[in-house]
Protein backbone atom coordinates (compact mmCIF):
# COMPACT_ATOMS: atom_id res chain seq x y z
CA UNK A 1 0.00 0.00 0.00
CA UNK A 2 1.68 3.06 -1.20
CA UNK A 3 1.71 6.29 0.58
CA UNK A 4 -1.00 8.08 -1.02
CA UNK A 5 -3.46 5.52 -0.36
CA UNK A 6 -6.27 7.03 2.15
CA UNK A 7 -8.77 4.56 3.55
CA UNK A 8 -12.24 6.20 4.74
CA UNK A 9 -14.47 3.55 6.34
CA UNK A 10 -18.36 3.97 6.82
CA UNK A 11 -20.95 1.44 6.35
CA UNK A 12 -22.90 1.90 3.21
CA UNK A 13 -25.67 0.97 1.33
CA UNK A 14 -25.65 -3.10 0.03
CA UNK A 15 -24.49 -2.68 -3.21
CA UNK A 16 -25.90 -6.39 -4.39
CA UNK A 17 -29.93 -6.50 -5.06
CA UNK A 18 -30.43 -10.00 -4.65
CA UNK A 19 -32.37 -10.93 -2.00
CA UNK A 20 -30.98 -12.67 1.25
CA UNK A 21 -32.38 -15.04 3.86
CA UNK A 22 -32.63 -13.26 7.24
CA UNK A 23 -30.34 -11.26 8.18
CA UNK A 24 -27.08 -11.12 5.73
CA UNK A 25 -23.70 -10.88 7.08
CA UNK A 26 -23.63 -7.67 6.20
CA UNK A 27 -26.43 -6.43 7.71
CA UNK A 28 -24.93 -8.10 10.80
CA UNK A 29 -21.63 -6.35 10.06
CA UNK A 30 -23.70 -2.74 10.02
CA UNK A 31 -25.48 -3.57 13.41
CA UNK A 32 -22.38 -4.69 15.18
CA UNK A 33 -20.45 -1.77 14.16
CA UNK A 34 -22.82 0.66 15.51
CA UNK A 35 -22.74 -1.50 18.94
CA UNK A 36 -18.72 -1.67 19.15
CA UNK A 37 -18.34 2.44 18.85
CA UNK A 38 -20.72 3.32 21.00
CA UNK A 39 -22.88 5.33 18.84
CA UNK A 40 -26.50 6.47 19.34
CA UNK A 41 -28.43 7.05 15.99
CA UNK A 42 -27.14 10.51 15.51
CA UNK A 43 -24.11 9.06 15.54
CA UNK A 44 -24.45 6.30 13.28
CA UNK A 45 -25.76 8.62 11.12
CA UNK A 46 -23.05 10.96 10.72
CA UNK A 47 -20.46 7.70 9.76
CA UNK A 48 -22.11 8.02 6.98
CA UNK A 49 -21.99 11.62 6.17
CA UNK A 50 -19.32 13.32 7.62
CA UNK A 51 -15.53 13.23 7.84
CA UNK A 52 -14.20 13.01 4.43
CA UNK A 53 -12.00 15.24 3.23
CA UNK A 54 -10.71 16.28 6.58
CA UNK A 55 -6.94 14.74 6.28
CA UNK A 56 -4.79 12.53 8.21
CA UNK A 57 -6.84 11.02 11.59
CA UNK A 58 -5.58 12.22 14.52
CA UNK A 59 -4.66 8.83 15.68
CA UNK A 60 -4.21 5.40 14.99
CA UNK A 61 -4.65 4.19 18.84
CA UNK A 62 -7.48 2.26 18.50
CA UNK A 63 -6.01 0.16 15.96
CA UNK A 64 -3.04 -0.68 18.31
CA UNK A 65 -2.84 -3.41 20.32
CA UNK A 66 -4.12 -5.56 17.29
CA UNK A 67 -0.65 -8.10 18.20
CA UNK A 68 -1.21 -8.43 21.80
CA UNK A 69 -0.37 -11.44 23.06
CA UNK A 70 -3.06 -12.08 25.52
CA UNK A 71 -5.35 -14.29 24.60
CA UNK A 72 -8.90 -13.40 23.49
CA UNK A 73 -12.53 -14.31 23.92
CA UNK A 74 -15.92 -13.41 22.40
CA UNK A 75 -19.01 -12.64 25.10
CA UNK A 76 -22.62 -12.10 23.76
CA UNK A 77 -25.24 -11.22 25.99
CA UNK A 78 -29.17 -11.22 26.08
CA UNK A 79 -31.61 -10.01 28.66
CA UNK A 80 -34.82 -12.20 28.51
CA UNK A 81 -37.93 -10.65 30.33
CA UNK A 82 -40.68 -12.84 31.63
CA UNK A 83 -44.27 -11.95 30.78
CA UNK A 84 -47.16 -13.91 28.97
CA UNK A 85 -46.05 -14.02 25.48
CA UNK A 86 -42.62 -15.11 26.44
CA UNK A 87 -41.19 -18.30 24.95
CA UNK A 88 -41.36 -20.75 28.00
CA UNK A 89 -37.40 -21.07 29.50
CA UNK A 90 -37.74 -24.96 29.61
CA UNK A 91 -38.40 -25.21 26.08
CA UNK A 92 -35.16 -23.29 25.50
CA UNK A 93 -33.17 -25.26 27.91
CA UNK A 94 -34.48 -27.97 25.91
CA UNK A 95 -33.04 -26.56 22.53
CA UNK A 96 -29.73 -26.11 23.84
CA UNK A 97 -29.55 -29.96 25.27
CA UNK A 98 -30.52 -31.36 21.31
CA UNK A 99 -28.81 -34.02 20.02
CA UNK A 100 -24.98 -33.71 18.50
CA UNK A 101 -23.63 -30.70 20.51
CA UNK A 102 -21.27 -32.17 22.46
CA UNK A 103 -17.78 -33.16 21.92
CA UNK A 104 -18.43 -37.02 21.15
CA UNK A 105 -21.81 -36.08 18.96
CA UNK A 106 -24.12 -36.86 21.92
CA UNK A 107 -26.78 -34.94 23.08
CA UNK A 108 -25.71 -31.95 25.44
CA UNK A 109 -25.85 -32.02 29.48
CA UNK A 110 -26.50 -29.10 31.74
CA UNK A 111 -23.78 -27.92 34.55
CA UNK A 112 -23.54 -25.72 37.18
CA UNK A 113 -21.44 -24.75 39.51
CA UNK A 114 -21.48 -27.81 42.09
CA UNK A 115 -22.41 -30.55 39.25
CA UNK A 116 -21.69 -31.73 35.65
CA UNK A 117 -25.74 -32.94 36.19
CA UNK A 118 -27.43 -29.77 36.82
CA UNK A 119 -31.09 -30.08 36.86
CA UNK A 120 -32.39 -27.74 33.70
CA UNK A 121 -36.01 -27.90 34.88
CA UNK A 122 -35.63 -26.70 38.31
CA UNK A 123 -33.44 -23.78 37.50
CA UNK A 124 -36.56 -23.01 35.16
CA UNK A 125 -38.93 -23.26 38.01
CA UNK A 126 -37.25 -20.84 40.23
CA UNK A 127 -36.80 -18.37 37.14
CA UNK A 128 -40.80 -18.39 36.76
CA UNK A 129 -41.61 -15.49 39.38
CA UNK A 130 -38.75 -13.68 38.13
CA UNK A 131 -38.96 -10.74 36.33
CA UNK A 132 -36.14 -11.40 33.71
CA UNK A 133 -33.20 -14.27 33.03
CA UNK A 134 -29.49 -13.35 31.24
CA UNK A 135 -28.52 -15.89 28.37
CA UNK A 136 -24.61 -15.56 27.15
CA UNK A 137 -22.29 -17.18 24.67
CA UNK A 138 -18.92 -17.22 25.78
CA UNK A 139 -16.72 -18.28 23.15
CA UNK A 140 -12.88 -18.14 24.50
CA UNK A 141 -9.84 -18.42 21.76
CA UNK A 142 -8.15 -21.73 21.69
CA UNK A 143 -11.04 -23.19 23.35
CA UNK A 144 -10.49 -26.97 21.92
CA UNK A 145 -7.00 -26.49 23.81
CA UNK A 146 -8.07 -26.12 27.47
CA UNK A 147 -8.11 -29.03 29.61
CA UNK A 148 -11.83 -28.17 31.08
CA UNK A 149 -14.08 -26.02 30.02
CA UNK A 150 -16.49 -26.53 32.29
CA UNK A 151 -14.03 -25.74 34.59
CA UNK A 152 -13.24 -22.53 33.25
CA UNK A 153 -16.91 -21.76 33.12
CA UNK A 154 -17.08 -22.06 37.12
CA UNK A 155 -14.09 -19.85 37.22
CA UNK A 156 -15.78 -17.01 34.86
CA UNK A 157 -18.92 -17.69 36.96
CA UNK A 158 -16.82 -17.47 40.67
CA UNK A 159 -15.42 -14.01 39.02
CA UNK A 160 -18.61 -12.14 38.07
CA UNK A 161 -20.19 -13.45 41.20
CA UNK A 162 -17.59 -11.46 43.07
CA UNK A 163 -17.63 -8.76 40.40
CA UNK A 164 -21.31 -8.22 41.07
CA UNK A 165 -21.25 -9.27 44.88
CA UNK A 166 -24.09 -11.40 45.00
CA UNK A 167 -24.06 -15.28 44.67
CA UNK A 168 -25.71 -16.05 41.55
CA UNK A 169 -27.71 -18.89 40.56
CA UNK A 170 -27.28 -20.45 36.85
CA UNK A 171 -27.01 -23.41 34.84
CA UNK A 172 -24.37 -24.35 31.56
CA UNK A 173 -23.92 -26.21 28.47
CA UNK A 174 -20.92 -26.71 26.72
CA UNK A 175 -21.34 -26.96 22.63
CA UNK A 176 -18.98 -28.52 20.52
CA UNK A 177 -21.14 -28.49 17.41
CA UNK A 178 -19.40 -25.45 15.51
CA UNK A 179 -15.87 -24.50 14.42
CA UNK A 180 -15.49 -22.80 17.93
CA UNK A 181 -16.91 -24.78 20.56
CA UNK A 182 -18.65 -22.23 23.02
CA UNK A 183 -20.32 -22.63 26.57
CA UNK A 184 -24.70 -21.14 27.02
CA UNK A 185 -24.78 -19.73 30.44
CA UNK A 186 -28.07 -19.00 31.81
CA UNK A 187 -27.75 -16.72 34.54
CA UNK A 188 -31.47 -15.84 36.97
CA UNK A 189 -32.37 -12.60 37.21
CA UNK A 190 -32.77 -12.67 41.48
CA UNK A 191 -29.57 -11.41 43.36
CA UNK A 192 -28.92 -12.88 46.18
CA UNK A 193 -31.02 -10.49 48.34
CA UNK A 194 -34.24 -11.27 46.88
CA UNK A 195 -34.30 -7.94 44.25
CA UNK A 196 -33.55 -8.06 40.61
CA UNK A 197 -30.17 -8.94 39.55
CA UNK A 198 -28.96 -5.72 37.49
CA UNK A 199 -25.87 -6.06 35.29
CA UNK A 200 -24.63 -3.09 33.92
CA UNK A 201 -24.05 -2.88 29.97
CA UNK A 202 -20.17 -1.84 30.48
CA UNK A 203 -19.43 -4.81 32.25
CA UNK A 204 -21.52 -7.22 30.14
CA UNK A 205 -19.68 -5.93 27.03
CA UNK A 206 -16.24 -5.88 28.66
CA UNK A 207 -15.83 -6.93 32.18
CA UNK A 208 -16.96 -10.28 31.72
CA UNK A 209 -14.76 -10.59 28.53
CA UNK A 210 -11.95 -9.36 29.96
CA UNK A 211 -12.39 -12.11 33.13
CA UNK A 212 -12.84 -15.07 30.41
CA UNK A 213 -9.55 -13.59 28.29
CA UNK A 214 -7.70 -13.66 31.84
CA UNK A 215 -9.09 -17.09 32.29
CA UNK A 216 -7.49 -18.58 28.79
CA UNK A 217 -4.24 -16.74 28.81
CA UNK A 218 -3.68 -18.07 32.30
CA UNK A 219 -4.05 -21.28 31.31
CA UNK A 220 -2.65 -21.31 27.91
CA UNK A 221 -0.01 -18.24 28.30
CA UNK A 222 0.29 -15.43 25.95
CA UNK A 223 0.10 -16.24 22.41
CA UNK A 224 3.51 -16.99 19.89
CA UNK A 225 3.72 -14.16 17.13
CA UNK A 226 2.90 -17.23 14.82
CA UNK A 227 -0.21 -17.61 16.50
CA UNK A 228 -1.18 -13.78 16.91
CA UNK A 229 -0.03 -13.40 12.59
CA UNK A 230 -2.47 -16.71 11.84
CA UNK A 231 -4.97 -15.80 13.91
CA UNK A 232 -5.06 -12.22 12.26
CA UNK A 233 -4.24 -13.71 9.11
CA UNK A 234 -7.73 -16.25 9.28
CA UNK A 235 -10.02 -12.58 10.63
CA UNK A 236 -8.93 -10.88 7.20
CA UNK A 237 -11.88 -12.80 5.03
CA UNK A 238 -13.96 -14.64 7.59
CA UNK A 239 -17.67 -14.15 7.10
CA UNK A 240 -18.16 -13.03 10.80
CA UNK A 241 -17.73 -10.03 13.13
CA UNK A 242 -13.86 -9.95 14.12
CA UNK A 243 -11.37 -8.10 15.92
CA UNK A 244 -10.43 -6.28 13.27
CA UNK A 245 -13.85 -5.32 12.33
CA UNK A 246 -14.01 -4.14 16.18
CA UNK A 247 -10.55 -1.80 15.70
CA UNK A 248 -11.57 -0.53 12.65
CA UNK A 249 -15.55 0.71 14.22
CA UNK A 250 -13.73 1.99 17.36
CA UNK A 251 -11.10 4.38 14.96
CA UNK A 252 -14.40 5.66 12.96
CA UNK A 253 -16.14 6.42 15.77
CA UNK A 254 -12.92 8.30 16.74
CA UNK A 255 -12.75 10.09 13.46
CA UNK A 256 -16.16 10.54 12.28
CA UNK A 257 -16.22 7.24 10.19
CA UNK A 258 -12.70 8.29 8.46
CA UNK A 259 -9.81 6.21 8.97
CA UNK A 260 -6.67 6.75 7.57
CA UNK A 261 -4.21 3.58 6.93
CA UNK A 262 -1.21 5.24 5.63
CA UNK A 263 2.27 4.43 7.26
CA UNK A 264 3.14 8.40 8.39
CA UNK A 265 4.54 8.90 11.69
CA UNK A 266 2.87 6.28 13.79
CA UNK A 267 3.56 3.24 15.47
CA UNK A 268 1.10 1.15 13.84
CA UNK A 269 3.20 -1.94 12.72
CA UNK A 270 3.66 -3.00 8.84
CA UNK A 271 2.20 -6.43 9.52
CA UNK A 272 -0.85 -4.83 11.95
CA UNK A 273 -1.60 -2.57 9.16
CA UNK A 274 -1.44 -4.99 5.94
CA UNK A 275 -4.09 -7.03 7.74
CA UNK A 276 -6.66 -3.76 8.30
CA UNK A 277 -5.94 -3.12 4.82
CA UNK A 278 -6.80 -6.58 4.03
CA UNK A 279 -9.75 -6.02 5.86
CA UNK A 280 -10.79 -3.02 4.52
CA UNK A 281 -10.59 -4.24 0.49
CA UNK A 282 -13.11 -7.41 2.09
CA UNK A 283 -15.43 -5.16 3.71
CA UNK A 284 -15.11 -3.10 0.56
CA UNK A 285 -15.90 -5.51 -1.85
CA UNK A 286 -19.16 -6.38 0.35
CA UNK A 287 -20.11 -2.93 -0.35
CA UNK A 288 -19.84 -1.55 3.24
CA UNK A 289 -16.81 0.65 3.02
CA UNK A 290 -16.09 2.76 0.29
CA UNK A 291 -12.15 3.76 -0.57
CA UNK A 292 -10.64 6.91 -0.75
CA UNK A 293 -7.43 8.21 -3.29
CA UNK A 294 -6.11 11.82 -1.82
CA UNK A 295 -3.26 13.53 -3.70
CA UNK A 296 -0.04 13.48 -2.36
CA UNK A 297 0.59 16.45 0.21
CA UNK A 298 -3.47 16.69 0.55
CA UNK A 299 -3.81 14.17 3.29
Amino acid sequence: MSGDDEINIRPGRIRSKQPVRGRSFIARVLTATQKASGLHRAGARGMGLRGFGRGRAASLGALRGLASSSRGAVVKARVVKHGPKAAPLAAHLSYLRRDGVSRDGAPGKMFDASADAADGRGFAKRCQGDRHHFRFIVSPDDAAELSDLRAFTRDLMGDMARDLGTRIDWVAIDHWNTQYPHIHVLVRGRAEDGGDLVISRDYISRGLRARAAKLVTLELGPRSEQEIHLSLERQVDADRWTPLDQALAREAARNDGAIDLRPVGDKLGDFERTMLVGRARKLERLGLVAPRRSALGNG
